[in-house]
C-alpha cells in the first residue's frame, strides 16, 4: 500500500507556525520634563529630556531580544516604559494582544504579574529589613497566588531551581554575595510565573566567572519555564551569548536591529561598527589588546542633533545628508529582518569602502550649510 503526503499549507497553518508576537511597541516615546518648578511653568519652559524618542520593537514568544548601547542611550528607560514601570509619553504598547500604554492602577495589576523586571542592582530592589525569602514571597501575596505552606513551598522550590539553599531563605540581602543576590532577583521575577522578563544589566556588577554562571542559568530557566526575555546591556559579548535578536540604541532611537549573527557579522550602522570595534580582544600570546573606543560624548537628550543623531561623532560621516536628513530604518540587502538607519544604505558598498570622511573643519562647514538650508 502506498501513501501520499499532502504538503499544502493553509493560511491558518502558516499563521500558527509563526512565533506569537508577545510584545509590540510602536512609536514609543518617553520624555521627562526638564523643569517642573512654578516659575519655569509660568515662563512657559516646556523643555523635555527625550530619553526614548519613537521606538518600534517586537518580542516574540520564547525569544530573547537584546537592547544595547552606551550609557544614556535610553535602553533602560525603554525597558521600564515597555514593562509599564514608566508611563509612555506617546506611542502604543501591546502585550499579548492588549493595549497597556494607558493602563494604570487596577488595570495594570494582571500585567505586572505577567511582565517582571530584574534590576541591575538587586540590593536596591530588596528590602534590607526583610529576609530574601520574605521578599520573594511577597508578590505571591500581592497577586493572591498562594499563601501559607503553599507560598513557602513555591519559594523554596524556586530557590533550589536557581542554586540557592534552604538556609538562605532566612538570610538578609547584606548577608549574600552579589551572585546570590542576583539569583534571588531571578526568583522574585519568576515567582509570579510571568511570560516576559526584562533584565536590566543583569551581570554588569559580577566578575566574568559569575557572569557566565548567571547567563547559563538565565538560558536554562527560559527553556524550562517557556519565557520570553528583553535583555538590556552595554556588553555586546553578553547579548551575543544569550540573544536571538539585537536592537542597537543611540540617543533614544533604534539605529540598527536584526538577528544576532547579522549584527555581529554584517554591521551596517557606523555606531554599531564602533561598538563592535571597541570590544577588547585577546592576542595570540594571551595578552589583552584594547581596541579603539568611540570618540566624543553622546548628544544632549534635550536638544539632539538634527538629521542623523550620530553625525557629530560618526567616523563615516558622508555629506550634508547626515546633518540635514533623518534616516529611517531600511532593510539590509541579503539579511532578512536586518534593518539600519543610515544614509550609507542608499549608496553602494564600493562607494562606502572608498570614502574618506571630511575633516573636522570641513564637517563644521557642512553642518553650517545644512542648518542654513
Amino acid at each position: 500500500m502506498s501513501s501520499t503526503t499532502d504538503n499544502t499549507t493553509t493560511d491558518d497553518d502558516a499563521t500558527d507556525a509563526r512565533p506569537r508576537e508577545l510584545l509590540q511597541a510602536a512609536n514609543v516615546k518617553k520624555h521627562f520634563p526638564l523643569n517642573e518648578g512654578l516659575i519655569d511653568r509660568l515662563l512657559g519652559d516646556d523643555r523635555v529630556v527625550r530619553a526614548v524618542d519613537g521606538v518600534d520593537l517586537t518580542v516574540h514568544a520564547g525569544e530573547t531580544v537584546g537592547i544595547v548601547g552606551e550609557s544614556g542611550s535610553g535602553k533602560s528607560t525603554l525597558g521600564r516604559t515597555l514593562s509599564r514601570l514608566y508611563e509612555p509619553t506617546d506611542g502604543s504598547v501591546v502585550f499579548d494582544g492588549q493595549h497597556i500604554e494607558t493602563h494604570s492602577g487596577r488595570e495594570l495589576r494582571p500585567i505586572r504579574r505577567r511582565i517582571q523586571y530584574v534590576f541591575q542592582d538587586p540590593m536596591s530592589a530588596l528590602n534590607p529589613r526583610k529576609t530574601v525569602g520574605q521578599s520573594v514571597a511577597r508578590p505571591l501575596e500581592v497577586h493572591d497566588i498562594a499563601s501559607g505552606d503553599e507560598k513557602w513551598k513555591r519559594v523554596a522550590d524556586l530557590f533550589e531551581e536557581v542554586g540557592l539553599g534552604p538556609s538562605q531563605l532566612d538570610a538578609y540581602p547584606h548577608e549574600l554575595s552579589g551572585g546570590q543576590r542576583q539569583r534571588v532577583g531571578l526568583c522574585r521575577a519568576l515567582v509570579t510565573e510571568p511570560d516576559l522578563v526584562v533584565f536590566d544589566e543583569p551581570v554588569s556588577a559580577l566578575d566574568v566567572t559569575l557572569q557566565a554562571q548567571i547567563l547559563n542559568l538565565i538560558n536554562r530557566l527560559q527553556r524550562e519555564f517557556d519565557l520570553s526575555y528583553l535583555l538590556i546591556s552595554h556588553n555586546l559579548n553578553v547579548v551575543r551569548q544569550v540573544c536571538d535578536r539585537i536592537a542597537v540604541m543611540y540617543a533614544g532611537e533604534i539605529v540598527e536591529r536584526g538577528a544576532t549573527a547579522d549584527i555581529f557579522e554584517n554591521p551596517q550602522h557606523p555606531y554599531t561598527r564602533s561598538l563592535l570595534d571597541a570590544i577588547p580582544q585577546i592576542d595570540g600570546d594571551g595578552t589583552r589588546a584594547d581596541r579603539k573606543g568611540l570618540d566624543g560624548e553622546p548628544p544632549s537628550a534635550t536638544n539632539p542633533p538634527s538629521g542623523c543623531r550620530f553625525h557629530p561623532r560618526c567616523p563615516e560621516f558622508i555629506d550634508g545628508s547626515c546633518p540635514g536628513q533623518k534616516p529611517s530604518l531600511q532593510d539590509v540587502e541579503g539579511d532578512a529582518g536586518h534593518e539600519a538607519a543610515c544614509h550609507w544604505l542608499d549608496r553602494s558598498e564600493a562607494e562606502r569602502a572608498a570614502h574618506t570622511p571630511p575633516s573636522t573643519t570641513e564637517r563644521e562647514v557642512i553642518r553650517s550649510e545644512s542648518a542654513d538650508d
